[in-house]
């Protein structure tokens, strides 16, 4: 047995926290029995769990990384009609979703499955999962604001987790950092570098957890070997479990 927002999430409907909305919103019955607590839990081999009236089965994951490249959304769909990551991906992986979102002038990692407890445990900061980013800014960076980097900087939603930073002198007084927190608040490396008077010249993902984007160029993707869907696993405490 298993809550039924979990076993929604797995199954690939969507993530776990709007599962959660679909059951308070009355869209999910169990043998035809309506459900809207959501302490409810389900039995996946002899329950028939319908959600909108459509009956769910835990489907055959899928595990994408790709290179998302500028200019591009982080989103499956755009009422503006702007490119988004799945518009660069064939149709066979349209039904995946984006785990966690880069800004539009954000390149590199990101990660797209339909494994909705994974894209959960991945984003929810109690996991502690870190978001390694290169970034390169405009500016000699002194050692003060490296440190409140690590210690937490105060922004208009609050003072951040702390976060590991190294950094590399560049040329014509620019400075590379390497920058790895464990939340995702929206634009939130570029918030914490701008509250500090630099301005960001490029940004970069370049891991998640244990998850790396290796020699990928912009707009390519490859799947996700068995050992690294393992390893992100582990990473946010599923236990390898499939």
């Amino acid at each position: 047995m298993e809550r039924l927002a979990k076993y929604i999430a797995r199954c690939g409907i969507t993530s776990r926290r709007k599962a959660e909305d679909l059951i308070r919103d009355g869209d999910v019955r169990i043998n035809g029995c309506l459900i809207t607590e959501l302490s409810t839990k389900v039995d996946p081999l002899h329950d028939a769990v319908k959600v909108n009236n459509k009956l769910i089965r835990k489907p055959c994951f899928k595990y994408v990384l790709f290179h998302k490249p500028k200019r591009v959304i982080t989103t499956k769909s755009d009422s503006y009609g702007r490119k988004t990551v799945i518009d660069l991906l064939p149709k066979y992986l349209k039904d995946l979703h984006p785990v966690g979102r880069l800004d539009k002038d954000t390149t590199g990692l990101l990660l797209l499955t339909n494994d909705g407890e994974l894209t959960y445990r991945l984003t929810h900061p109690r996991y502690g999962v870190p978001k390694t980013y290169n970034v390169h800014i405009r500016g000699d960076i002194t050692l003060p604001h490296i440190e409140r980097i690590r210690t937490g900087i105060r922004l208009e939603d609050g003072l951040t987790q702390p976060a590991r930073v190294t950094t590399q002198r560049g040329k014509q007084h620019t400075t590379f950092l390497t920058i790895a927190i464990k939340e995702g608040r929206k634009r939130q490396i570029r918030r914490m570098i701008e509250i500090l008077g630099y301005k960001v010249l490029t940004l970069q993902r370049t891991a998640v957890g244990s998850l790396q984007i290796g020699n990928l160029t912009e707009g390519e993707y490859r799947h996700l070997q068995e050992k690294e869907v393992l390893r992100l696993k582990r990473d946010c405490k599923m236990n390898g479990k499939s």
